[in-house]
C-alpha cells in the first residue's frame, strides 16, 4: 500500500443489538464500502481495499458474528444485515457510497439498495449468490469445493481461518443466506450495478449473472479471465481495474 494512503485502526458500530467492525483507508470525493460473504470477514478484500485507496476513501467491515465482529444473540436474516449497513451508512453521514459485495455481500447490498433507495448508492456484485434452484447446503458445498480446487494456498489458507473465525452458527448463517431470495429485490434497486465474476466461478456461473443482470433496472455484466469465485483474493488487480473503469464510464 502506498505510504501516503491514509489508514485508520478499526472501530465498532452497533445498531439495536448487533455490531460490525469496520476500518476506513485512503480520502477522497467517492467512498467504497466493501461487505464479505459467507463465513469470511474484512480482511479477505485487503488487496483490492489497497487499490481502491488510491482513488477514494474504502471502508470494509465485518458483518455482526464475522471476522472480529462479536456473536448477536440471534443470527441475522439477509434483510436484518442489510437494514445495520444502512444504519451504519447513516451514522457516518456516507449519503453516496459505491457498495461492493461478494458472494452473500452481494445479497446484503442488494437489499441495502431495495430497502433504503434514500441512501443512493452504486453496486457492485463480486460473484452473486445464490443461484435458483440450487439453495441447499450440499449444492453449495459441491460448487465451492470445485470452485476451490485450482485455487492458489493464498486463497485457501484466506479461507480456512475466516471460516473458523465465524464459529459454531454458521450453519444458521448459510441457513439464512439459502433462504433469502434475490431475486426479489432486483428489480427495486434504483442505481447502477455493475456485476462482476471469474471466469472459472462455478458459484455464480455465468448464466445467472446473466439472469441477475436481466433482472436489475441498470446493470452490465463483466467476466475477469481465469479467476474463479475468490478473484479478489487471488489477484485484485483485474477487479479493481474493471471497477474503476465502470465508474469512470458511468
Amino acid at each position: 500500500m502506498p505510504s501516503d494512503v491514509t489508514h485508520h485502526p478499526a472501530t465498532s458500530f452497533s445498531y439495536q443489538d448487533a455490531t460490525l467492525i469496520w476500518e476506513a483507508r485512503g480520502t477522497g470525493d467517492t467512498t467504497f464500502v466493501l461487505v464479505h460473504g459467507i463465513g469470511m470477514g474484512r480482511t479477505v478484500f485487503t488487496g483490492l481495499a489497497e487499490l481502491l485507496a488510491e482513488h477514494g476513501r474504502v471502508i470494509a467491515m465485518d458483518l455482526p458474528g464475522y471476522g472480529e465482529a462479536p456473536e448477536p444473540g440471534r443470527t441475522p436474516t439477509v434483510e436484518r444485515l442489510a437494514d445495520i449497513v444502512a444504519a451504519f451508512l447513516r451514522a457516518e453521514g456516507i449519503p453516496n457510497p459505491v457498495l461492493i459485495g461478494h458472494s452473500m455481500g452481494t445479497q446484503v447490498i442488494v437489499e441495502v439498495a431495495a430497502r433504503h433507495p434514500d441512501i443512493s448508492t452504486r453496486l457492485v456484485l463480486l460473484g452473486p449468490t445464490v443461484e435458483i434452484g440450487q439453495r441447499r447446503f450440499g449444492t453449495q458445498l459441491r460448487k465451492l469445493a470445485r470452485d476451490l480446487i485450482d485455487e492458489s494456498p493464498k486463497v485457501l489458507l484466506t479461507g480456512a481461518r475466516e471460516y473458523l473465525r465465524a464459529g459454531p452458527h454458521l450453519r444458521r448463517k448459510l441457513r439464512a443466506m439459502l433462504v433469502h431470495r434475490p431475486e426479489l429485490a432486483y428489480p427495486h434497486v434504483p442505481g447502477d450495478v455493475l456485476v462482476l465474476r471469474g471466469e472459472a466461478d462455478t458459484v455464480a456461473p455465468r448464466e445467472w449473472c446473466e439472469y441477475v443482470v436481466s433482472a436489475l433496472p441498470s446493470a452490465r455484466l463483466e467476466e475477469v479471465p481465469g479467476s474463479g469465485h475468490e478473484t479478489m483474493i487471488k489477484n485484485p488487480d483485474p477487479a479493481a481495474e474493471l471497477i474503476l473503469k465502470w465508474l469512470a464510464n458511468d
